[in-house]
């Protein structure tokens, strides 16, 4: 009986049978051509879907800081929310507040202190576009539904130089768009953040923790660290080290007294230029009102 030959598989495309005894191969080279030809294509493609699923599944890039470093360097650890005080309730909504913030009024104080900690001011910052104060485009976009129109920054750290602090106040629209923002940040937080001030006595470095604090229509957020990125141990005190940033949020209480007409505390007696008012550049945004004696401190969250 005569044996049937086996059909081979269809050439490769653009090489015939015809094509390929022109150039003088035999039945045996010709099969051997096409598949190779037919290999080199599936492992082409192969290649081309491993990079294709290695690009959907990796990290998009980080852009760069003007100061040359990356965007997102100084993440948090850990990050917690806490609601507003019933004592802000005279300032919940930015209709009975609306004196723009200056950052002369915020940080004007050259130290803030808690317990044993001092720190120092570094620097301020006003801007009156929020998108400016943070990087990720999610954290932008739930500035702007919560109605941001201010986020002032004031950066601190220890006389040593071992402890790093940063507090961010963003002026909201009411109570509930600060309520919302505070719980957005709390998955929002390990893909964007806020940007850290520049300075070259202290940066934030690989771990760090942060509090946003719900202040009437206000949301402060106080971010902490050690300035060479080691996370705290049994002499690292970062509770006090966030009380002693948040004391920052008396700007927010005197304007409770300016709004309800609480009386204030008795004027202190002179001593050291310790909250002395330094001179600083003028804020861009009209109609800052002058301070008013500070209330007592705010409770800690």
């Amino acid at each position: 009986m005569t044996r049937r030959k086996r059909r081979s598989g269809p050439p490769a495309e653009g090489w015939t049978g015809s094509t390929l005894s022109e150039l003088g191969l035999d039945d045996r080279q010709q099969r051997v051509f096409v598949w190779s030809v037919v290999a080199a294509g599936v492992l082409a493609i192969a290649l081309v879907l491993t990079l294709t699923v290695n690009a959907i599944g990796a990290p998009p890039p980080q852009p760069a800081l003007s100061g040359g470093g990356l965007v997102g360097e100084g993440l948090p650890g850990s990050f917690e929310t806490w609601p507003s005080p019933k004592e802000l309730a005279p300032v919940e909504d930015r209709k009975a507040d609306a004196a723009p913030l200056t950052a002369q009024e915020v940080f004007g104080a050259r130290t803030l202190t808690a317990g044993k900690i001092t720190l120092r001011r570094l620097a301020s910052r006003l801007d009156q576009s929020c998108a400016g104060a943070v990087w990720g485009a999610d954290l932008a976009d739930a500035l702007a539904e919560a109605g941001c129109v201010q986020a002032v920054r004031g950066l601190y750290a220890t006389a040593d130089g071992v402890y790093i602090a940063q507090y961010t106040l963003f002026n909201l629209a009411d109570v509930a768009a600060a309520d919302a923002l505070a719980k957005s940040l709390a998955s929002l937080y390990r893909g964007a953040w806020v940007q850290p001030l520049e300075s070259s006595r202290a940066k934030f470095g690989a771990y760090s923790e942060a509090n946003a604090y719900v202040l009437g229509h206000y949301l402060g957020v106080a971010w902490v660290g050690r300035t060479d990125g080691a996370e705290p141990g049994e002499r690292d005190d970062f509770i006090m080290l966030g009380l002693a940033v948040r004391e920052a949020e008396k700007s927010v209480f005197r304007r409770v007294v300016k709004v309800a007409g609480v009386p204030s505390d008795p004027a202190r007696p002179p001593g050291p230029a310790d909250t002395a008012q330094p001179a600083e550049e003028p804020p861009t945004d009209p109609g800052a009102s002058a301070a008013v004696s500070a209330p007592p401190s705010p409770s800690s969250g």
